[in-house]
């Protein structure tokens, strides 16, 4: 089933034709709205979030305690947080809880930070399995954790949105803010990976 056959496809198609109507826009400034959104959305937001949050210990702690205003500081989103529309939660990986995100619903994601949803975050398949048994899920993504390890499965929805914080990688003592940022992946903010 292609994304256009989905019936939430067809319910926003629906939605967007009386906007249309109604001479509130056009076909086309909805989609350079789109295009203009999605150009700034990418993974490399959330990794800087997180690289700062290694490097500066006040800046974690104030990414822990509220993340749109972290979001916000860092010029990576509306410089008002009620503007986001959702509240994001960031959750911090110890050596103790691993967290992992999901949206058993849809497809729930902080796209500013983490760039598109990957296919499958919105299959059916991740969606019900990484709740009922999240230490399979993340063995067969290759992240296998030792059972002591707790997993902390975050269930995201239209009002609150959450990112993994990643734990600083061994060995990075000595590498710049940048350069830790290039080591985060989208998968490690899902936390479908360690980093």
């Amino acid at each position: 089933m292609s994304h256009v056959d989905l019936p939430v496809a067809a319910r926003v198609r629906r939605l967007e034709e009386r906007v249309i109507a109604a001479g509130l826009t056009t076909d086309e400034r909805l989609e350079s709205f789109l295009r203009e959104f999605l150009v700034r959305a990418a993974p490399s937001n959330g990794a800087r979030l997180a690289a700062r949050a290694w490097t500066d210990p006040e800046f974690r702690e104030r990414l822990l305690a509220d993340g749109n205003a972290a979001v916000a500081e860092l010029g990576l989103g509306p410089a008002d947080p009620a503007r986001y529309g959702y509240r994001l939660q960031v959750v911090a990986n110890t050596a103790r809880v691993h967290n992992v995100i999901v949206c058993t619903l849809c497809s729930c994601y902080p796209v500013p930070l983490l760039g598109p949803s990957p296919s499958w975050y919105k299959s059916n398949a991740y969606r019900a399995r990484v709740v009922r048994e999240p230490r399979a899920v993340l063995a067969e993504f290759g992240t296998v954790l030792p059972d002591e390890v707790e997993i902390a499965v975050w269930d995201s929805s239209s009002e609150a949105r959450y990112m993994v914080l990643p734990r600083r990688p061994e060995g990075t003592g000595g590498l710049a803010e940048d350069e830790l940022a290039g080591l985060v992946t989208r998968e490690g903010l899902i936390g479908t990976a360690l980093v």
